[in-house]
């Protein structure tokens, strides 16, 4: 079963995620035969981490909630809050079979909230840009709770747009960038 983990940070924890730098490492390693995709969204400024996302694929879940909590930045408190959702990789592929490389061009992370009622999501058409894809769903699979993408894009609106606005009742854009140890 894949899962969409995103670990939203406390304002003012960046000392906090900057000494438990290695420990994160280390614990990221154990799974990293499990992982999609990866890596830190920043705030607006550009350079400011914001968050962290991960894209897994675990056994059930009761071993993403494992996952998403035994972090040691979430069990030190360095996030503020957690985004865990069953996922489908719409792609089939992992990030770093991504054609566009690891570096280069904006990266975004978009998250679109989905209306009351569910809908058919399909690939877009443009999809060379996009590096990891697909729907967030309730823990049985049943239930479409919305969609995240991971894209290369000349700007934030274009990133936005990867999403049929109408259909969301809301769309985040974050910046983001491929992580794992360099």
């Amino acid at each position: 079963m894949e899962f969409f983990c995103y670990h939203r940070d406390r304002p003012g924890s960046l000392s906090l995620r900057e000494k438990l730098g290695e420990e994160h490492w280390s614990y990221m390693d154990r799974y990293a035969d499990e992982l999609i995709a990866r890596g830190p969204t920043f705030a607006d400024d550009g350079e400011t981490p914001s968050g962290s996302v991960h894209i897994v694929d675990l056994p059930d879940p009761a071993a993403a909630r494992a996952f998403a909590f035994d972090e040691p930045n979430y069990q030190a408190g360095a996030y503020r809050d957690v985004l865990l959702r069953r996922w489908r990789n719409m792609l089939g592929r992992t990030m770093w079979d991504f054609p566009g490389g690891r570096t280069g061009d904006d990266r975004y992370l978009v998250i679109g909230l989905a209306p009351e009622r569910s809908a058919e999501l399909a690939v877009p058409p443009d999809r060379d840009e996009l590096i990891a894809f697909g729907p967030l769903l309730s823990d049985d699979g049943a239930t479409w709770l919305g969609t995240a993408a991971l894209l290369r894009a000349p700007d934030p609106g274009t990133a936005r747009d990867v999403l049929s606005p109408g259909r969301y009742a809301d769309i985040e854009v974050h910046d983001w960038e491929f992580g794992g140890r360099r």
